[in-house]
């Protein structure tokens, strides 16, 4: 094993020494901001107020005669922003939590000239409004001109240190493995099924995004990358509210969308309901050129395919909340979803050998449908224990997905000098089916206790059950099909206990912590009926987390956090399937495939509540890595996923926003990584290491007649991944938003790929294996949406009562 010698180390005993030179005031929250009109001059003098849930003042500031506002308090509690002016519309901001330390940049808030009715007034931030906690980085979506016209995948992807790459998997911090969560809920889908629903999602219904890199023992422990949770918008005004929107992308294809979302509010009960259908057309030009060493010399075997794929997702998403009393909710979601896929794989390969003065050639075409089928129902409830933050809550899951597949390879051989013997056809047909069940529940506990400390404690089990049976059948010189030996029916049992407990407060003014220890007991059976054979596991892991806050100003705080985590096998990973892609390409599943384990640190520095400089480092033992085996006498390549010995990831992460004009502001992102990757894969070492890198810039322009336009370009640096080193590439995407009809109305046209230059280039070269990969995917396009807002209900109204003191004072 090599040492690992880099600067990180340099830089952490230096951020270290640094923040405890500086003497720290008594520690505070800061909430901040800009008051604007519609116009986007700045309004003098308004009265920002922090609010409780009940209306009552907690503090409060007069923003300055450039509209620029600061609040601080070292009170907690559940607040909301209000802003009133003489002759503009007062604005509510969503709850949050104040807490000392907190730094929360509102950005620029635009309030509207008075008006009478709801349905009029339309509240827009010319940026996303970003909260900085010690745990986890908020952007909110809501009313942002990135959530216009765009999807759910859409805003994923420009978050902070999130990249989405073509086949949409969601990679945080440079590391694959991120859990993505609804509402504090898991989604329990697998990487594709996620990306399709995400697409089926429009930006419009998402209230913000929770970036939680190294998340506390509240969360699961399963997750090795972090938690990305995506919270959408709840209706808490009386009243109907709701948008209707069409639209579609062209990529060579046409894919339209359409969706419509609906919400009420009467009294004590609250609706929301969301219907969603989305078309995503993708092609896929691949090029593969293997070289096999053979006794006589180097056979090449050279591969061009397209692949052209068509999804149709609708999908239903609602909730119901009754407010039993003023401190208890029973609520209940629900998630359906029903998607279809088909798909062609056309392929010419021709192979050169050595001492022939002639091709060989490999036809093939393989084509697929599948369907997949979601339903997930939540039941929750949750209760105020006192007005200082105590509370309970308790949810049941329960998820039913039903996946089935066919696919029909077809292959033809022939030799270019005519041999008739070197002439023949076979035939794969495979079946798939797959079924799972997913039962969850769980409860949550919190207690408010003296000196302003918090203690947290709950208790989780979940039942999974999965059965897949795969059924291939072959057929040679268009004769009878026969069964494939390589068949198989595969039942997977997981059930894993969970609790966990957690401490939060201060050590001194300057100093804030939390602290907590989940245990998970996981008990696992995986069945293959057909080989007979029966692989058991069971284990506990205790899963610490520790958070440190550091305020060593009021424009600078530095927040360390270090924790462990495990992620589990995909359960159709565990089933020991042979699954044939092409003629020459294979995959297959690995029973023997054990969970990965992380442990991560990470110090992020956080400068006037906007910009962010953060190091961090994680090693992972049995790391998940996709593998590639070549066998050199039947020239074909198979693909399995292992566990790696160890990785090790350093990394650096800048973000830098900066509002250049009124009109222009921009947000800009640095990421640079250090990985290493070792392990042992037949007889060969892997043993490599690399620095990569990640930029991404954000443009946001305020033009004129009511125009709006966001630009953002890309590039990601060279890098390995397992066995193999892909080149860097980087793109331009963006888009124009035009509102009509006082804001009822928007037109969004959003450009991908405008330059085509999302092009993946790769290569392995290890051991005997000399692979090099071409592909382009279907990035270019254009996409159109018209969406269309209505709403009707009543106007915010500041309540002045306060019913906290009293219990505030019994905890002092």
């Amino acid at each position: 094993m090599k040492t690992i010698n880099f600067p990180f180390f340099a830089f952490l005993v230096y951020f270290l020494g640094v923040s405890n030179l500086a003497a720290t005031p008594k520690e505070v929250a800061l909430v901040s901001g800009k008051i604007s009109d519609q116009k986007g001059e700045p309004v003098p003098y308004a009265n920002v107020a922090l609010v409780d849930l009940g209306g009552a003042l907690v503090d409060g500031a007069v923003s300055d005669e450039n509209g620029v506002f600061k609040i601080e308090s070292t009170k907690t509690a559940k607040v909301k922003l209000a802003v009133s002016s003489i002759g503009y519309q007062s604005f509510s901001s969503e709850a949050f939590d104040l807490s000392p330390g907190l730094i929360k940049d509102f950005g620029t808030v635009s309030i509207s000239d008075e008006m009478t009715g709801l349905d009029e007034v339309t509240v827009k931030a010319s940026r996303p409004e970003i909260i900085i906690e010690p745990d986890k980085t908020i952007i909110n979506v809501e009313g942002t001109v990135m959530a216009e016209g765009s999807n759910a995948l859409d805003v994923v992807g420009r978050s902070p240190g999130i990249y989405v790459d073509q086949e949409g998997n969601i990679n945080l911090n440079g590391r694959s493995g991120a859990t993505v969560m609804i509402n504090d809920r898991p989604t329990y889908m697998s990487s594709t099924d996620l990306a399709n629903f995400l697409r089926s999602m429009p930006a419009e219904n998402i209230k913000s995004i929770e970036v939680i890199n190294n998340p506390s023992s509240r969360f699961d422990a399963e997750g090795s990358a972090g938690v990305i949770n995506i919270q959408l918008k709840k209706n808490n005004v009386d009243g109907v509210f709701g948008n209707i929107q069409v639209g579609g992308q062209y990529n060579g294809q046409f894919a339209p969308n359409a969706g419509m979302t609906l919400n009420l509010k009467k009294g004590k009960l609250s609706t929301n309901g969301t219907l969603n259908y989305n078309e995503y057309a993708v092609y896929n030009d691949l090029e593969i050129n293997r070289n096999f060493t053979v006794e006589e010399g180097i056979s090449n075997f050279n591969q061009d395919s397209r692949i052209t794929s068509r999804y149709k997702t609708p999908s239903f998403n609602g909730s119901a909340n009754y407010e039993i009393n003023k401190n208890q909710n029973l609520g209940l979601n629900v998630q359906a979803s029903s998607s279809t896929d088909t798909n062609n794989n056309s392929s010419l390969t021709v192979v050169t050998n050595p001492g022939q003065d002639f091709n060989n050639f490999i036809e093939s075409t393989n084509e697929s449908e599948g369907k997949r089928n979601r339903l997930f129902t939540n039941l929750h409830y949750d209760a105020k224990l006192d007005t200082l933050g105590s509370k309970i809550s308790a949810d049941v899951d329960f998820t039913i997905m039903d996946n089935e597949s066919t696919s029909l390879l077809d292959n033809s051989y022939w030799s270019g000098n005519d041999d008739p013997s070197a002439s023949y056809t076979d035939k794969i047909l495979t079946l798939n089916d797959m079924y799972y069940t997913i039962f969850t529940a769980k409860v949550d506990f919190t207690k408010a206790l003296k000196g302003g400390k918090t203690f947290e404690t709950g208790l989780k089990g979940s039942w999974v059950e999965s059965d897949n049976d795969l059924d291939l059948s072959r057929a040679v010189n268009e004769g009878p099909f026969e069964q494939d030996p390589n068949s198989n029916r595969f039942i997977y049992n997981e059930n894993v206990l969970a609790g966990y407990a957690s401490l939060k407060g201060s050590f001194n003014e300057k100093l804030s912590y939390q602290a907590g220890l989940r245990g998970e007991y996981s008990d696992i059976v995986g069945n293959s009926v057909t080989l007979n054979q029966v692989n058991k596991q069971n284990y506990f892991n205790l899963f610490p987390s520790f958070f440190v806050q550091h305020k060593v100003s009021d424009k600078y705080q530095i927040v360390y956090n270090a924790n462990r985590r495990i992620t589990r096998p995909n359960y159709r990973l565990l089933n020991p399937f042979v699954y044939y892609i092409d003629p020459l390409t294979s995959e297959q599943g690995n029973p023997n495939l054990k969970p990965q384990y992380s442990s991560n640190f990470e110090m992020n520095h956080v400068v006037n509540g906007a910009y962010q400089f953060t190091i961090g480092y994680s090693v992972t033992e049995d790391a998940f890595m996709q593998v590639f085996v070549q066998d050199q006498e039947e020239r074909t390549t198979t693909t399995y996923t292992d566990n790696f010995d160890q990785t090790r990831n350093a990394n650096f992460r800048a973000i830098v926003p900066v509002e250049i004009k009124k009109w222009w502001s921009t947000s800009n992102m640095l990421q640079v990584n250090y990985n290493q990757f070792q392990t042992q894969i037949g007889e060969d070492l892997l043993d490599v290491e690399q620095v990569s890198y990640m930029v991404r810039t954000q443009q946001n322009f305020t033009l004129p007649k009511g125009f709006k336009m966001e630009v953002m370009a890309m590039y990601l640096g060279p890098q390995i991944w397992g066995q193999g080193m892909i080149q860097g590439f980087g793109w331009v995407d963006a888009g124009v938003t035009k509102s009509v009809m006082k804001d009822k109305l928007s037109i969004s046209v959003n450009g991908t790929d405008l330059f085509r230059t999302q092009l993946i280039r790769a290569s392995i070269e290890f051991a005997d294996i000399d692979t090099s990969f071409r592909q382009y995917r279907s990035n270019q396009g254009v996409r159109f949406t018209l969406k269309y807002n209505f709403a009707k209900g009543e106007s915010f109204r500041v309540k002045s009562d306060s019913g906290s003191s009293e219990e505030r004072n019994r905890l002092d």
